[in-house]
């Protein structure tokens, strides 16, 4: 028998005072039911206020909610003018900027799809991409994204003009298919002198049910399906998310994520357009932890990975610090533990222990926060993969409870999420307002709301599999409901490992154990059809290079590294340590390390630095062979 459950919509408390109505359809925000046309009164309304920072030769610099519209008119009446049709798709190769949130709205605004590409994908998977969009138009950074489409050009006859937003390297190229950005900008310009109204009318245009974004999954076992979410599902995610956890117009945010991921497009364009709150763009992924420190936001929303290396860092720290500040350290993460721990189970926390803490708080924790740019944080998020509890524990010991959230593209993005409070540590909260969330009697998540996509482009069979007969979007995770309406996820149904004995375990509890190790950066449990789990192992490299460095143990390269003897040990001594808290049937037997450094770029993980399950087993089965012998 199904389980479900629905939230009440709770009232919103925001110094930007939104009006949202989720009882009707189309879902409503101070009036508007496309994003496109609460981007145009927030434009109108907020003026030379700063709607988007990033660092120019290493200095902040602000642009405001006019340069906004300025920048995103200025784009939607240029494809307009090269000759964009309402319905059309176009994509967008680049890495996070104000140009990508211009584009997002400009393109939204003419009444076309926009679509985003990650740039670590490859020649082959853009041409994948942009044939089975039929996208008309490409968007790329730079040159390096251009030689991506050059490489390719012949396959996509489709693709009518790119445009390239940095033109460094390519000023002496002539290529009539090609427009550099100030050109397109003149172009934009133009068509808006010819016909001022043209882009205000294509916003009022637009409809609800308008398909407004398609974002592609990450296709792990086969191709990948582009998922359409209409103005609808936009406008009612971001109501939802602002009732039940809201942002205010005075926030910072800061955008490092994908934007062509559905959850920071959430966050950093709609979640902004929203709360008229600040983003702030980090340079690059390999700055991200620098700009938080130096933005110090209010809002902060990562994956699990992100978590971890904030985690593991502080670790290093403290190992190099005087053994007096070992030990204040100690002290105060005993004083932050034990709180959390009371807090987790409902218990007053008695006045010593609130004195206790509140002295190595000031002493301590404070200062901590202030050097990892969390000392501002109102609200932390983490979303996109499961975080272990013991890491949720430890962040809110130090004075930063982080809210895990749950959703999927198909549900744009949320459809649960926790509160600050470690009470309900291991689920992922309860639905968010307008959402309804119900568990089959196969032991699936399923969901239904405002939020929900109606669809894949050009799909109608995946589509078809994706809901159930009376239309709920069937997640595909396994998951359970208590009686106060917390979710919690146990794992995928298709990575259920049945040994050869017959037991069904779910790897994702044990992975995440794994994963708060500060030696351990990610892990895939193997075992179907096995007489015993074996797991893959990635080491975190910082934590474990400083361990072999405080050992004196010799190694060359990241490959000698996990080679070690010393090593081995060190993460069979994790493993071991994670066995005790599960039952031995559910204890793993044997591991092997991942000698690759793994990035973005590799085919193996995901661009929210996950592990493809299906493709490190496929890549790495030798290796899981030898661990059988």
């Amino acid at each position: 028998m199904n389980k479900h459950i629905t939230m009440p919509e709770t009232h919103i408390v925001n110094k930007v005072r939104l009006n949202v109505d989720l009882s009707v359809r189309p879902a409503i925000i101070d009036g508007c039911d496309t994003m496109a046309k609460l981007f145009a009164l927030r434009c109108k309304t907020n003026g030379k206020r700063t709607a988007h920072r990033e660092k120019d030769l290493g200095i902040w610099k602000s642009y405001s909610w006019d340069e906004y519209w300025a920048g995103a008119s200025r784009m939607g009446a240029a494809f307009h003018a090269l000759g964009l049709k309402r319905g059309q798709v176009i994509s967008v190769l680049s890495e996070d900027n104000k140009e990508w949130c211009y584009l997002d709205m400009g393109i939204q605004g003419i009444g076309g799809i926009c679509s985003g590409v990650y740039t670590t994908d490859s020649s082959s998977q853009l041409a994948f991409l942009l044939q089975d969009s039929q996208s008309p138009f490409l968007v790329v950074e730079n040159d390096e994204q251009l030689d991506k489409f050059l490489k390719i050009r012949d396959q996509v006859p489709l693709v009518k003009k790119v445009i390239v937003l940095d033109p460094e390297g390519l000023h002496a190229l002539d290529d009539e298919q090609i427009i550099f950005l100030d050109d397109f900008y003149t172009l934009g310009e133009a068509a808006l002198a010819d016909e001022p109204e043209l882009f205000t009318s294509a916003i009022e245009a637009g409809q609800a049910a308008d398909v407004a974004l398609l974002i592609y999954t990450s296709g792990t076992t086969g191709k990948p399906k582009g998922a359409m979410l209409s103005h609808e599902n936009i406008v009612a995610g971001t109501a939802s998310l602002a009732t039940y956890c809201p942002t205010y117009d005075t926030d910072e945010q800061l955008c490092f994520l994908p934007l062509s991921h559905v959850f920071e497009r959430g966050t950093s364009i709609f979640g902004s357009i929203a709360a008229s709150s600040m983003v702030n763009f980090a340079e690059s992924p390999e700055t991200v932890f620098d700009n938080l420190r130096e933005v110090s936001p209010h809002i902060f929303s990562a994956v699990p990975r992100v978590w971890e290396k904030i985690y593991s860092g502080v670790l290093i720290l403290v190992k190099d610090a005087t053994s007096l500040g070992r030990w204040s350290f100690a002290q105060a993460i005993k004083a932050g533990m034990q709180k959390a721990e009371l807090a987790q189970n409902g218990t007053p926390i008695g006045m010593a222990l609130k004195l206790r803490y509140g002295f190595w708080d000031f002493l301590v924790l404070r200062n901590l926060r202030v050097m990892l740019g969390l000392d501002r944080v109102r609200r932390a998020i983490s979303g996109a993969a499961p975080v272990s509890p013991e890491l949720l524990k430890w962040f809110y010991a130090i004075g930063v409870p982080i809210c895990e959230g749950y959703g999927m593209t198909e549900n744009t993005a949320v459809c649960t999420l926790n509160t600050s409070s470690p009470r309900h540590l291991g689920s992922v909260g309860r639905p968010i307002s307008g959402t309804q969330v119900r568990i089959s009697a196969t032991g699936e998540i399923q969901t239904n709301g405002l939020n929900t996509f109606p669809g894949y482009w050009n799909n109608p069979e995946k589509t078809a599999e994706t809901f159930t007969e009376d239309g709920w979007l069937m997640t595909g995770d396994l998951g359970e409901i208590n009686d106060d309406g917390y979710v919690k996820v146990t794992g995928r149904i298709k990575d259920i490992i049945i040994t050869a004995g017959g037991k069904n375990i779910t790897p994702a509890e044990i992975e995440s154990e794994l994963k708060f190790s500060s030696f351990i950066a990610d892990a895939v449990v193997i075992g179907d059809k096995r007489k015993y789990l074996t797991v893959l192992i990635m080491i975190d490299q910082e934590n474990v290079e400083k361990f072999a460095q405080e050992q004196k143990v010799p190694f060359s390269d990241y490959a000698s590294l996990c080679a070690t003897r010393e090593v081995t040990k060190l993460i069979g001594d994790e493993v071991e340590r994670v066995n005790k808290a599960f039952a031995r049937v559910e204890q793993i037997k044997n591991f092997k390390l991942i000698d690759i450094l793994l990035t973005a770029e590799d085919d193996e993980l995901t661009a929210t630095m996950k592990l493809k399950r299906g493709l490190v087993e496929k890549k790495y089965m030798a290796l899981i062979d030898q661990m059988y012998e």
